[in-house]
């Protein structure tokens, strides 16, 4: 890194992130976050049926994948504005906005699609699912089918970058035979096409017109595949089908029909796709059915932070006091939410707490903590006393340590920091690092950083002790690569198809279509 960082860096470090947490381990997909919509009324029986919903996905998923994928561990978000609970744990990097499955309220009223968000390519991941309450409840079953098995399906969108197998542009096509198929894979998937027209508690059924123009079935024409299955593919076609339990292969794959996975994959099959994805080549099949998921629940709260600064003897030089100054001033002003509750410790040899948590309303606040900023540098670094008075500070305030956060900005001038790496772990805390100065990489790497990457999952950024007197935030840049722009709005690219259970005879109501 340059220089003069450490200010932006201190913005883009303390903002949430808007980045998946999920990885893959030992064949099991875990820190899954599914958020609740602050705008969801409260019900509880929401939460159970997510639990439901994953389980369900889970089991379908792992067979689904030939016994190489499951859900292993998700964390549901539940809304500030809810009752609180003694099971309810604050989240530590978990928010709404990284989520990774958003149960919010329809875009439309009555709209109650399952969706995708995907604008990316072929193979890529996608930004989130969606789906409405109502749809979690059950709700909405007679339509899109059993929520485990479309959850599966809108995860492929996500995860590994598939595409739908029909195409609602173009729902009928022409193969090599002349003969008028539905857009499908595969199509071993058999049925009947037919327009329906439903008025009051009637249907009237007729068979499809051909236009002379498009050589096609006429505009309301749809396919509704029959009861009675026997072709096991495709879950990115059908899921809701009872015999579908497979994505489609190189030997079922129907290349001829329209769909988006022809359009946008090259007419590569869905698990071709799957197949060619990191999460595949970093597996093996299990020889033993998973565990079910582990369900954490997080109830977002306030957010607790301690700032802990290092104002010891070797922070005197190469301007490191004033850079560290500069850091901590930019994220109070321009980075830390209102709402929040904030603190501050300085340490040398010794801690000691410059400020209580208080909570930021307005300015005033603010100021009040940028009054407590060091202004002299003494003495020797005591990391470990500066964290103890941190924790110390904020349990007054939540006997929680758990979620809460530290900012610790630091030369890493002290080899006793293993002494408090145990109690820093077993504290649930996030730790943030921004270290000044070279001697950072080899005092406290080794001890502490260890703690940071492997234990709390938490940030480290390193600076340059030349520093440009002339520096200042508008030469600044960030390391942060992470992007993500939230516009929920947005017409989504992937919607679940409809349920078929009931397509076959007359149907009691109009069939929801995309």
């Amino acid at each position: 890194l340059t220089p003069g960082l450490v200010s932006l860096l201190v913005l883009f470090l303390l903002q949430r992130s808007n980045t998946s947490l999920v990885r893959l381990n030992d064949n099991g997909y875990e820190d899954l976050v599914i958020a609740i919509d602050p705008g969801v009324p409260e019900d509880g029986k929401l939460i159970e049926q997510i639990k439901d919903m994953v389980t369900t996905a889970s089991t379908y998923l792992f067979e689904a994948t030939q016994k190489r994928f499951f859900f292993k561990n998700v964390s549901i978000l539940i809304p500030e504005n809810w009752e609180g609970s003694p099971e309810y744990k604050r989240p530590k990097h978990e928010s709404y906005e990284q989520a990774d499955v958003r149960v919010a309220a329809p875009a439309l009223p009555g709209r109650d699609e399952p969706y995708t968000r995907q604008f990316t390519e072929c193979g890529e991941k996608a930004e989130y699912i969606h789906f409405t309450p109502d749809f979690v409840l059950g709700k909405k079953q007679n339509e899109y089918g059993p929520s485990g098995r479309l959850f599966v399906h809108e995860w492929a969108h996500l995860r590994w970058g598939v595409f739908d197998e029909y195409n609602e542009q173009k729902p009928f096509y022409s193969g090599k035979s002349k003969k008028i198929e539905a857009t499908r894979c595969s199509t071993g998937i058999t049925g009947k096409n037919r327009v329906y027209k439903c008025q009051g508690g009637s249907c009237t059924e007729n068979f499809c017109k051909i236009n002379s123009t498009t050589k096609l079935y006429e505009k309301d024409c749809q396919f509704f595949p029959n009861k009675v299955q026997t072709e096991k593919a495709s879950i990115m076609f059908m899921q809701s089908i009872d015999s579908v339990l497979e994505f489609c292969n190189a030997e079922n794959h129907n290349q001829e029909a329209p769909s988006l996975q022809n359009i946008k994959c090259n007419f590569r099959s869905t698990w071709e796709v799957i197949s060619n994805s990191e999460d595949f080549k970093n597996t093996t099949p299990m020889a033993a059915p998973p565990p079910p998921p582990v369900f954490s629940l997080l109830r977002i709260s306030e957010r607790i932070l301690c700032l802990v600064l290092d104002k010891s003897g070797s922070m005197s030089l190469y301007n490191r006091l004033n850079r560290m100054n500069q850091a901590a001033k930019y994220f109070l002003l321009q980075t830390v939410e209102n709402g929040s509750w904030v603190g501050m410790v300085h340490f040398d040899s010794a801690a000691s707490v410059k400020s209580e948590l208080i909570q930021i309303k307005s300015d005033s606040e603010k100021n009040k903590l940028l009054e407590s900023l060091p202004t002299v540098a003494l003495g020797g670094t005591s990391i470990c006393s500066g964290i103890a008075a941190a924790f110390q500070v904020i349990q007054k305030l939540n006997p929680q340590i758990d979620g809460s956060e530290i900012v610790l900005l630091t030369d890493g001038e002290d080899s006793t920091t293993g002494s408090c790496a145990d109690a820093v772990k077993q504290s649930g805390a996030v730790i943030h690092l921004i270290a000044l100065g070279p001697n950072a990489d080899s005092a406290l790497f080794p001890s502490y950083m260890v703690l940071i990457y492997k234990a709390l999952m938490t940030h480290k950024h390193y600076t340059l002790d030349h520093h440009e007197e002339g520096e200042t935030e508008d030469n600044h840049t960030h390391t942060q690569k992470h992007k993500h722009i939230h516009t929920p709005n947005s017409p989504p690219l992937s919607i679940a198809p409809v349920n078929t259970k009931d397509w076959h005879g007359c149907l009691s109501k109009k069939l929801k279509k995309k």
